[in-house]
């Protein structure tokens, strides 16, 4: 597979130009206007935030695609499936209450939100996984596979578990339905280290399996009962929880990228992703640290895996910000310093991975062009 092209543009603009029209200059630059988008239901994928969370995108540049997508005949949508965790996404009802909070609603963004898995995250459906090593079927919302086109507008961030989100967690993780969810976290179902657990609780209260107890005084994860989502190892702060497999991370970042495949297979799609406000974990949570680098800039390619290589290059090449969760980090005296903005922000991630399997079958390529526009 060649290079891939990967086109780039920072945040200045002049006066009377806003980043929205800039956004939009991006996207056509980079070749949007070429799918065929007349008459063509189009699945806008992406995150809406947790309640309490500030640092997803703004509205603003979901209506710059949006609009745009229209004037090129499409029929837009904004999209993403519900969550396992506790929160305000968990069911359809919440999710869109989640969402018109947040600021997306048909007069903000231009287009309408749909729960892709539906009201209870069992509007599912079975697909392939073109050459899939973890997973052979991909269980993803009905509205993604209904759905002609595929859009992903990524909030580029950290992640507690795979370094950063991006463009394939954006559609893997997030377009898979409850159940695809679970299958995806299933080999880093986690256990309790009794010497490490302070019997804060904090785990069980971002539980969304009622696996967690208290019967002996300290933490007890229920095997049967747990779900692998892994939303008890991120809120301990006492590194007390870890997956039972080893390779549950890599595995992770693996089926992502097969769930990414099968979402997008046979189908047009097109990525864009904002490195802004890059906070040092997922938008999943109910609140968000400080950022830890610098904006940066907005992306656009027709390659998942180039894209997210290219965002993860710019980021390692980013100065940390250094009232953050990294700039903290990377200042203790005892701190061993990875050299890898994602690692000294979460030291237990895997995130290459997620790339090296998507090239390996086939999903993109890592080896790209970038276009500065």
């Amino acid at each position: 597979m060649g290079k891939s092209k990967v086109y780039f543009t920072d945040f200045r603009t002049h006066i009377g130009v806003s980043q929205g029209v800039k956004l939009q200059k991006l996207l056509k630059v980079a070749g949007i206007d070429t799918i065929d988008f007349e008459g063509k239901f189009v699945a806008i994928k992406m995150h809406f935030g947790e309640l309490g969370n500030f640092s997803y995108l703004r509205p603003n540049y979901v209506k710059a695609v949006a609009d745009l997508i229209k004037e090129l005949g499409g029929k837009p949508f904004l999209t993403d499936c519900n969550t396992l965790y506790p929160g305000s996404r968990k069911n359809a009802v919440d999710h869109l209450y989640n969402a018109e909070v947040n600021g997306f609603n048909s007069v903000t963004t231009g287009c309408y939100v749909i729960i892709a898995d539906g009201l209870k995250g069992t509007d599912e459906i079975s697909v392939p996984v073109p050459n899939g090593e973890y997973c052979k079927e991909a269980i993803i919302g009905h509205a993604l596979y209904d759905a002609d086109i595929i859009i992903s507008l990524s909030h580029f961030k950290g992640h507690e578990m795979t370094g950063f989100g991006g463009a394939i967690k954006n559609i893997g993780m997030g377009g898979g339905s409850r159940a695809g969810k679970m299958l995806q976290h299933n080999d880093g179902k986690p256990s309790v280290n009794p010497d490490m657990c302070k019997s804060c609780k904090q785990c069980a209260k971002e539980c969304g399996s009622d696996a967690i107890s208290y019967e002996t005084g300290k933490a007890v994860i229920d095997q049967d009962l747990c779900k692998g989502c892994g939303r008890c190892i991120g809120a301990c702060v006492f590194d007390a929880i870890h997956p039972n497999n080893d390779s549950a991370k890599e595995s992770l970042c693996c089926k992502m990228a097969e769930y990414t495949a099968a979402i997008v297979n046979d189908k047009p799609s097109f990525h864009i992703s904002l490195i802004m406000d890059v906070s040092p974990n997922c938008d999943c949570h109910g609140e968000n640290d400080a950022p830890i680098l610098p904006n940066i800039g907005m992306f656009a390619s027709f390659d998942p895996v180039a894209i997210d290589q290219a965002c993860a290059d710019m980021c390692l090449a980013a100065e940390p910000v250094r009232n953050s969760q990294l700039g903290d980090n990377l200042a203790k005296m005892d701190w061993h310093r990875h050299d890898d903005n994602f690692l000294d922000n979460n030291p237990n991630v895997k995130w290459k991975e997620t790339l090296a399997h998507g090239e390996k079958i086939g999903l993109g390529s890592r080896d790209y062009e970038l276009v500065k526009i």
